[in-house]
């Protein structure tokens, strides 16, 4: 999967979290949930747009990490939403399972940018 088709599935995810935030009830918790997630779930993608700007490997470890910060994030949403009852676990499932698909992209990323990083400081150091 490259960039952009990653950049169209992290939109795909952020629209999906909005259609299931308009969906939870009006209660207290509803709302309070729903706004965190509409946050994190939209987020993600906003800030995978950046990481694809990043201008070195440093910069595009650290604004991965405030992607795997959101999705995680994204992920505790779900479950309290799964856990409390507010939706059906059926109605959730699909997105928790997309979030945790995403977060193993973006880790999987994340540690091979890290792990080249290190190898370049490695070169460096030798020469």
């Amino acid at each position: 999967m490259n960039a952009e088709e990653l950049k169209q599935r992290t939109r795909k995810f952020a629209l999906r979290a909005m259609k299931l935030v308009d969906s939870l009830p009006k209660t207290i918790s509803g709302r309070a949930i729903g706004n965190q997630f509409v946050r994190c779930s939209t987020s993600v993608g906003a800030n995978y747009s950046i990481v694809c700007r990043a201008r070195s490997k440093a910069e595009f470890i650290a604004k991965m990490g405030i992607v795997l910060e959101e999705c995680d994030e994204c992920l505790f949403w779900l479950q309290l939403v799964m856990e409390s009852g507010l939706l059906p676990q059926n109605r959730v499932k699909l997105l928790f399972d997309e979030a945790n698909e995403l977060t193993a992209i973006f880790t999987k990323s994340d540690k091979t940018a890290r792990s080249q990083r290190q190898q370049a400081q490695k070169t460096a150091g030798t020469k």
